[in-house]
């Protein structure tokens, strides 16, 4: 693992920023490089997951439907999305987006803590509704009580879903 420290921070300008870049093993996905950013003084932090082996654009579906399925692999790079349509949720690509390697259970997490947040920062009685919905759907989801699909497109490859029910289609470049 390569680890640089006392960086300046983008956000913040003080040299309390440590940036780390490590090669993993991903089963069945193959080598990927893990590179993060975090500020120690204004807890600044982005991550991101990029394959070793040029990958074909591709997008990944997968139905959810076990309390068992929480434990299927996930990568995600910045460059993927990743979107449930049954709660007309998504966590889009762009320069603020994350990487990671998870498990369906984190990416479940990720939208959960973003909905939680969206609920305690809220005045709008109605957003605090829909936010207590989706939590309790969240939570059901994860017992196996309700069936999802989860997709996660990326156009340059660098992510997927780890699984033999996942269907994989080649996307156009």
């Amino acid at each position: 693992m390569d680890r640089l420290e006392k960086q300046p921070c983008p956000a913040c300008g003080n040299k309390t920023l440590t940036l780390t870049e490590d090669l993993q093993e991903v089963p069945y996905f193959g080598k990927c490089y893990i590179f993060s950013m975090y500020c120690s003084s204004c807890k600044y932090n982005i991550s991101d997951v990029e394959s070793e082996e040029e990958k074909e654009p591709a997008r990944y579906t997968i139905e959810i439907d076990s309390e068992k399925d929480m434990n299927i692999r996930v990568v995600k790079s910045s460059t993927g999305n990743v979107k449930i349509p049954q709660l007309r949720m998504s966590m889009e690509a762009g320069p603020n987006s994350i990487g990671f390697i998870s498990n369906i259970e984190g990416v479940l997490e990720k939208f959960k803590d973003i909905i939680e947040e969206q609920r305690d920062t809220t005045e709008d009685d109605s957003v605090k509704k829909t936010a207590k919905n989706l939590l309790k759907k969240i939570w059901k989801i994860k017992m196996g009580d309700i069936k999802i699909k989860i997709i996660i497109e990326d156009p340059f490859g660098n992510s997927a879903i780890i699984s033999e029910k996942a269907k994989i289609e080649r996307l156009k470049k």
